[in-house]
């Protein structure tokens, strides 16, 4: 737990000042008011020298937070970091611009900005702020990322793993560790990369968070052939085994809030390999990233309330666990997806909203539903006849996504409870199977003992009992 123990804050008026104070416990350190920017020329001079090695994976770190139980205040500060500090330090494996590795600390109020074009990519990985150790707070924090390779073309050619073109990729925010919180930071994202992620890390909390990344359509990226782009000289063949269809609009990053089942992380001196586990989401925004919130790979209780996905190529696919009082359009893909036959458990309430600007949901459906037992209440916000799109709710069946074209799907949906208060109609595929509810709008059964059936009911944004 945080300390609450009232320290003398000590003013320090430089990073020089600063950065000896990170080391320490028990201390309450504001940086003077101001912009301060960080070069290569500094990190050749020696001024940033800290690094980590947790299980053989060493990192560079300009601001290495290693105390315990201290408050760093940043409030009108501004650290710009020229994006050839990403490049300046040698015989590294990755790059973080913060990072804490001590105890109940709360770092605060600090806007962090890559200074370079979206271009300037970092030669090994990057991340602007990972949090490891336990209970630490960082709040208020304004990030703006920027500098990946390929930028451009989202997640066409690549994730990182099996590539068409090689990918330098650059993340804004990792939470690992226990009990680590993520609050009231706002993530403007121009980078091929996550924006808020987690890997190795128990009981995280994400919140009051915003995350405002880009959107491409492909008909865009498609208009580049002859012009010699890096794209163009890839014959736009994606790392799905086809060329980039047309009609979809993709995030240039990746995910909004994303959990992994895999990472490192060091608590305590201990260091750990693990996946996620129980995390929360709270009260966050998510706008034009590849999904808004995506918990499938994290383990135990999963918890989602109060948030936004906006613009988003999917909105919520947590796989178990609860979506509570969220919110989502359906602009460039569904407001809610499941990844997996074998996922089972979710109880999502989601209302969806109106959106500006033109559509395009290549996926051509409002929320897609596999596996089982889950119980979905979908509502609506939008006025009635202003749905520009011929979007269904598909339970079961093939997922139309842009990177599964390729595959010959048929996806099993059975014993879920659905409850449709939307203007959207319901499809149930012939592998859906003992799924009950209600339907405010047309419903296709093409499968086997369903009950779920129009009723003349009101489209409301009520959570029914």
């Amino acid at each position: 737990m945080i300390s609450t123990t009232i320290l003398a804050q000590q003013e320090v008026n430089s990073i020089e000042e600063l950065l000896p104070y990170l080391k320490q416990n028990n201390v309450n350190v504001k940086l003077a008011p101001g912009t301060y920017t960080v070069t290569a020329k500094d990190v050749k001079k020696g001024k940033f020298k800290e690094f980590t090695n947790i299980l053989n994976h060493k990192v560079y770190v300009l601001f290495l937070f290693q105390g315990n139980n201290s408050t760093y205040d940043f409030t009108d500060v501004t650290i710009n970091v020229e994006t050839a500090v990403f490049n300046a330090f040698t015989d590294y494996d990755d790059f973080y611009e913060v990072q804490t590795i001590g105890n109940n600390n709360v770092i605060k109020n600090m806007t962090l900005v890559d200074v370079g074009t979206v271009y300037d990519y970092p030669k090994e990985g990057a991340c602007n702020i990972v949090m490891d150790g336990a209970n630490n707070r960082i709040e208020g924090f304004h990030v703006s990322t920027k500098g990946s390779y390929p930028y451009g073309y989202g997640e066409t050619f690549g994730k990182g793993g099996r590539n068409v073109i090689k990918h330098y990729k650059h993340s804004a925010c990792l939470v690992r560790g226990f009990k680590n919180h993520l609050k009231n930071t706002t993530v403007i994202h121009r980078s091929y990369g996550h924006a808020i992620f987690m890997q190795a890390a128990d009981q995280p909390i994400i919140e009051g968070c915003y995350v405002e990344g880009e959107m491409r359509s492909s008909d865009d990226m498609l208009a580049e052939e002859g012009s010699g782009s890096d794209g163009d000289k890839a014959g736009f063949m994606t790392y799905w085994g086809y060329k980039l269809p047309a009609g979809y609009m993709m995030c240039l990053g990746e995910e909004g809030i994303r959990a992994y089942n895999g990472g490192e992380t060091v608590i305590n001196g201990k260091e750990y390999k693990r996946g996620t586990s129980n995390p929360t989401i709270l009260n966050c925004t998510v706008k034009n990233m590849r999904a808004g919130v995506t918990l499938t790979h994290a383990t135990g209780k999963k918890y989602v309330r109060g948030t936004t996905a906006i613009g988003c190529q999917r909105g919520f696919c947590i796989g178990s666990g609860d979506i509570i009082d969220c919110y989502a359009d359906t602009q460039h893909g569904p407001a809610l997806g499941v990844d997996y036959e074998r996922d089972e458990g979710m109880n999502a309430e989601i209302t969806l909203i109106p959106y500006e600007g033109k559509s395009y949901n290549g996926m051509g459906c409002a929320a897609m539903v596999i596996g089982s037992n889950h119980k979905v209440v979908l509502k609506s916000l939008i006025p009635e006849g202003k749905t520009d799109q011929d979007l269904t709710i598909k339970i079961g069946g093939n997922n139309n996504s842009i990177g599964m074209r390729g595959k010959d799907q048929n996806y099993y949906a059975g014993n879920n409870i659905i409850h449709n208060f939307t203007a959207h109609p319901l499809e149930l595929d012939d592998n859906a199977k003992s799924n009950h509810g209600i339907s405010a709008s047309e419903v296709t059964d093409e499968g086997f003992n369903n009950h779920i059936f129009k009723k003349d009911i009101q489209l409301q944004s009520k959570t029914i009992k």
